[in-house]
């Protein structure tokens, strides 16, 4: 899949690129450097990288081959360079053989002028930073060059050809074997197919296109903003109302203030309505001395009194029980509905 680099190991895969590289009769004269290969695409839809291509074993015999035939040896190829994309070189004829001389012959006037390479694939790779227009299989990525050759025509059957175990390969079957193609056509399809789900998804048609996806999910983005917005601005108002609402407890002393975070944090989980409720339901507390009189046998007159037992402060519920102890039946009674004996 296009997007992900997929290393390939290769063993014994041997390949014959000739890039289409032509020369005047002029620069072919003897001596003159020649581009052996660079990183342009080739026939098979590939491109070897020349930064990932290994020379040394190839400098220890620097054979010139005739159409990258073993035994047709016309020479060699000296002073062999890599630079930036390219290699670059000198051929050599050695004129040893009727082939050689001819083939020099053939150089010099220019009626054969291209040359191509052969080369061990070692690694491959789909990573779209290695991958250019029009190409159609994985990137050569690592290679180790075995021999150069001199060739009548480029790109076809003869002057570019795939060794597997030492068996010539052709560009059809037996060569996608060695580089399958690309999965872009794949890619594409399943695209398409997660482009139709999520349309779907959004409530769109099945065949809404990029753009009426993107503005969908991005008045979608929008919408989700302005309702965390609004939550944050809800949020904030009723904290604000329940702080009002313990503030004014304590202050009508339905609390007191030790007990103010306490309830705030009450509020925070029933909520305001339920926090307002219950402060409703609850008396002022109130303390002995607001008392101005006994119920029973005391000084008589009026008194401000508590309405139950549970609503006396406790440091003044046992006072009450011991100095008024008519007082604290009373309350007692109104408490829990009848009468107690002490």
């Amino acid at each position: 899949m296009v997007g992900y680099a997929r290393p390939l190991q290769i063993k014994k895969t041997r390949i014959q690129l000739c890039h289409g590289t032509t020369y005047t009769s002029k620069e072919m004269s003897k001596g003159k450097r020649v581009r052996i290969s660079n990183e342009s695409l080739n026939c098979y839809g590939t491109r070897v990288l020349t930064s990932g291509m290994n020379v040394e074993q190839y400098n220890r015999n620097p054979v010139l081959l005739y159409m990258h035939e073993r035994g047709e040896v016309i020479g060699l190829v000296r002073d062999l360079k890599v630079e930036g994309d390219e290699v670059t070189g000198e051929l050599v004829f050695d004129e040893a053989t009727e082939l050689s001389r001819r083939c020099k012959k053939q150089w010099e006037f220019g009626s054969l002028k291209m040359v191509s390479v052969g080369i061990d694939i070692v690694e491959t790779s789909e990573d779209p930073k290695f991958l250019v227009r029009g190409q159609r299989a994985p990137t050569i990525t690592k290679s180790k060059l075995f021999e150069v050759s001199l060739v009548d025509i480029g790109a076809n059957d003869d002057a570019i050809a795939l060794h597997k175990d030492g068996v010539r390969l052709t560009l059809g079957k037996d060569a996608a074997d060695v580089l399958p193609p690309l999965h872009i056509k794949n890619n594409k399809k399943r695209k398409e197919m997660d482009q139709e789900k999520l349309a779907l998804e959004l409530g769109l048609a099945k065949d809404a296109d990029e753009s009426a996806i993107s503005a969908e999910l991005a008045r979608l983005k929008a919408k989700d903003a302005e309702a965390e917005s609004l939550r944050k601005e809800r949020d904030t108002l009723r904290a604000a109302r329940i702080e009002t609402l313990v503030n004014a407890a304590v202050a009508e002393k339905k609390i007191g203030d030790d007990k103010k975070q306490q309830f705030l944090e009450l509020g925070k989980k029933i909520g305001a309505e339920e926090l307002k409720a219950t402060f409703d339901a609850m008396s002022p507390r109130l303390k002995l001395s607001s008392f101005v009189g006994s119920r029973g046998g005391g000084t008589g007159g009026g008194i401000a009194e508590y309405k139950k037992l549970s609503d006396v402060p406790a440091e003044e519920l046992e006072k009450i029980r011991a100095e008024k102890p008519d007082e604290y039946k009373r309350l007692y009674k109104a408490e829990y509905g009848f009468d107690c004996d002490i």
